[in-house]
């Protein structure tokens, strides 16, 4: 029994030295500049873009094999954020930005057909099977993946209330435009 205990412990410590080792030597660096954009990019892994996830979709920008407003989630801020990174020139007039929303489920219409929880890529629909699903708001990223899976139309993306925590001022309109250096008719 003694001698089974240890012939296995050692097979272990082996292997797992052996695993260590190959993971450092064989090692795949991914270039910083992927890095770079996949930081600037939500993370949302949601998919709306047409990409398996955000760091695919950066490597796509890379090649370019994608335009820099990819990212439907993020809108105007995330493509002007790209367009910078890779010093690229941006038209902005078919991209909207889109305000913070969040998903709600109409319980009278959910029938518990766990296809919004499947489809949710940040894990923020809780429910069983045959129950009615909720939406823990602070973990929606306000994608709409499971708006579109749900075959009963009981999920809505809404505006994100306003608290105390997510409210702030809006800037006043100076009647300056910066671009000409002087001021705007009205």
């Amino acid at each position: 029994m003694l001698e089974a205990i240890v012939s296995l412990t050692a097979l272990g410590g082996s292997l797992g030295v052996l695993l260590g080792v190959a993971a450092k030597r064989l090692q795949v660096d991914s270039p910083a500049m992927e890095g770079a954009i996949a930081a600037i990019l939500p993370g949302q892994n949601c998919g709306r873009c047409g990409y398996p996830g955000c760091a695919a979709a950066a490597a796509a920008l890379l090649k370019g094999e994608a335009p820099v407003t990819v990212c439907p989630v993020g809108g105007r801020t995330v493509a002007a954020a790209l367009a910078a990174k890779l010093c690229v020139d941006l038209d902005l007039s078919g991209v909207e930005d889109p305000q913070p929303r969040v998903a709600t489920i109409d319980e009278t219409r959910c029938i518990g057909c766990t296809r919004c929880a499947r489809a949710c890529p940040t894990d923020a629909i809780v429910g069983a099977p045959r129950q009615i699903h909720g939406v823990l708001a602070e973990a929606c990223g306000g994608c709409g993946a499971c708006a579109e899976a749900c075959p009963a139309g009981g999920i809505a993306l809404k505006p994100v209330p306003v608290t105390l925590q997510s409210w702030y001022w809006p800037k006043p309109d100076d009647g300056f435009d910066a671009r000409n250096g002087r001021e705007r008719l009205q």
